[in-house]
Formats: C-alpha cells, structure tokens, sequence
C-alpha cells in the first residue's frame, strides 16, 4: 500500500491524498460503505460503484468467520471474487463484535473466547488466528485485533486493556509478517489506537502504536457513547501524534458533522452503519439538512429527494413517493433510502477534498455543519 498527500488546508489539518491499495485508488478525505457479510445492505455492487461512487468497503471479520465461513470464502477466491466487488475492501478485526458480545465471551490474554450469535457454537479468536481468518478473507486492509472497551470506563481497566491491546499487536505483526496473501496480491495491516477518553493513555497508545511503523493507522474505542467533544478531543491527540505521511483511520464514525469535524483534525478515513441503518428507518442525510421522510409533510412534496447530489435515485424519485414506499414497507423503500444516504456520504467526503484541494475548507465546512444538522 501506498499512501500520498496531495494537499493540506492551511486553516485546519485537513488534507487530502491518496492510497493505493492492489485492488485500486482510495482519495481521501473517504467514507467506507460497511458491507458487515459480504453485502452493504440494500445495495447491489453496481449500485455501489456506479451510484454511490464508493471507492472501497469494508467487511466483517467475526461475521463472514461464522457465515458463510471461511472453507467457502477461500474456495470462492476470496471475498472480492465471492461478493463480486472488484475495488478495495477492508476487514475490521472482529474486536468491536467481541466487544458487543460481553454477555457471551472471556477475554484473557491468549485471545477472546465467545458463543456465536448464530447457534451458540464456541469459538476462540487470538491475535494470531485473526491474522489468519483476514488473510483467508483477502482484504486489502486488515486491521489489529484489540478490546474495544466501553463508555464509561475507569482507568485502571482503560490502561490495562490499552496495554494487552498493544501485547495483541506486536502478536499480530510477527503473524502478519511471516505469512502471505493467499490470492496473489498484498494485503497491509493497520494498528488501532485505544486509550478510552483518557488523554494520557490515548498519548501513551498513539506514540506506542506509530513505533510498530505500519502502513497506516486506526483510531478505534470512539463513538461508543462519549460526548462529540469529549472524540474530537481525542481524535485531535492522537492525530497530532499519529504520522503524518500515513492514512489515519478514525473506526466507526459517524455522523455527517462527526465527519467534517474530524477532517478538520487530520483524520483521512471513516466507516459507519448510520447511513444504511438510518435510511432503512426513513432517516434521510441531504446536503440541505436531515429528513425524517415519515413525517407527514413530505405526503405531496413531489421535488426530488436532493437534486444537489446528482444521482439517480436522487433527482429520478421524489419524497412523496419515497414516504409513500417507506409508509407501505415496500422494499424498495430501504434500497432508494440507502443508496441516497450514501451517495450524500460519499459526496460530502468528495466536496470536502475539493475545498481542501481549493484552500476554502474550514469556510465551507462551517457552513456544512449548519446545513447538516439542520432538522428539514
């Protein structure tokens, strides 16, 4: 993998650049569709690329583990050849998962031990066999295995967690490094920074995690119910510290104005299941505001759902129709709705790398945070 800065805005620390991955470019500022079993739900992979315009999505490690599993991801070739999407995929680790799961798993030092949300199966994770599920799923970018601890956490767990995190990692290095891709091309694993909200072990974890020297970074342990002030205010400590010339990975965020915020702060790549998860319940982001297309104002409103981003879905259909399929449960309402918070999300990360590129970024952010937020 290959990471290039093109541009940085002189007002704040976003910047723009690119990554290059076997599977093709990622231009960055990015936002990466969550594809948790092999699919973005709603969306067809045409849809993806031609609509949406994604660059790169991501796939779960703990989910395509247990379905479809790995004998048939690895006879298929691999998950771009088994889903059929032909650009970059990342793979989260399956940390966040076992994290979700605290009713049913034992962390201990060797690994994670958890019951499977499907049949209750047992099953074991370490730093060592992730390494070995990820490279059987064959994503471009994989991620370190960590503990995602929650919020509120105390300190001491904080610090300890942070620290088998980091013991996790350098397991998940010397795994990596003495083994290969399966499928004929170069995968790149990125370290996540942990730390919970506490300032001097997101420090700690930051300077640690730069030391291994990967290819790029995470940010991960954010977005897990911590006031917005409360991440940025992380985010910008550990980006200060993060290297410069590489892609920082800010996992699991969020919303449109979490987004602006952090790219403010240096942050360069960003996956969330807000955009898909909130349309499938009529929630919709646009470049004038929020809609909550049920809402009753919206029954004759017979203009296109956001003429501004372009798009099929939204200059073809309009938000009488859309109110009228989500009101029927039609499916169809749940595809329109997802590709359209999609393409807004994708379209937002595009505006902003063009204000970057222009010098006009923390302006027209400003004004976006406004508009972004606003309830229509």
């Amino acid at each position: 993998m290959d990471f290039k800065l093109v541009a940085e805005d002189k007002g704040s620390k976003a910047r723009a650049g690119v990554v290059t991955t076997a599977h093709g470019e990622i231009l960055t500022p990015i936002f990466m569709p969550v594809g948790t079993a092999g699919t973005v739900k709603a969306v067809h992979q045409r849809e993806l690329h031609d609509d949406v315009k994604a660059q790169i999505i991501l796939g779960n490690t703990y989910h395509l583990y247990l379905r479809p599993g790995l004998d048939i991801i690895e006879a298929a070739g691999g998950l771009h050849k088994f889903n059929g999407w032909e650009k970059p995929i990342l793979t989260d680790s399956g940390g966040y998962q076992v994290y979700s799961l605290s009713g049913t798993r034992k962390i201990k030092e060797e690994g994670v031990t958890f019951k499977s949300h499907i049949d209750g199966s047992k099953h074991v994770f370490t730093p060592e066999n992730v390494m070995d599920i990820q490279r059987t799923i064959g994503a471009d970018i994989i991620m370190a295995f960590d503990e995602c601890t929650p919020y509120p956490c105390e300190y001491g767990y904080a610090r300890e967690s942070m620290e088998m995190t980091h013991r996790w990692l350098k397991r998940c290095c010397d795994r990596f490094d003495e083994t290969e891709g399966k499928y004929g091309y170069d995968q790149t694993l990125f370290p996540i920074v942990q730390g919970s909200t506490f300032k001097d072990l997101r420090i700690k974890s930051a300077e640690t995690i730069a030391s291994f020297g990967r290819e790029g970074n995470a940010i991960g342990g954010l977005s897990v119910g911590e006031p917005h002030e409360m991440m940025y205010e992380q985010t910008e400590v550990v980006c200060d510290i993060l290297p410069h010339d590489k892609p920082r990975y800010l996992m699991g965020v969020g919303t449109p104005e979490n987004i602006l915020e952090c790219i403010a702060l240096g942050v360069d790549m960003f996956d969330c299941v807000m955009p898909t998860r909130n349309a499938r319940n009529g929630m919709l982001f646009t470049s004038e505001g929020i809609i909550n297309i049920r809402n009753e104002k919206w029954k004759d409103d017979f203009s296109p759902i956001d003429p501004n981003l372009g798009g099929y879905v939204d200059t073809f259909y309009s938000k009488a129709y859309l109110r009228h399929l989500v009101i029927s449960k039609e499916i169809l309402a749940a595809q329109i709705a997802s590709i359209h918070n999609l393409s807004f999300y994708l379209w937002l990360v595009k505006e902003a790398r063009e204000q970057i590129q222009k010098g006009t970024f923390v302006d027209w952010k400003n004004k976006m945070v406004k508009k972004v937020t606003t309830r229509l």
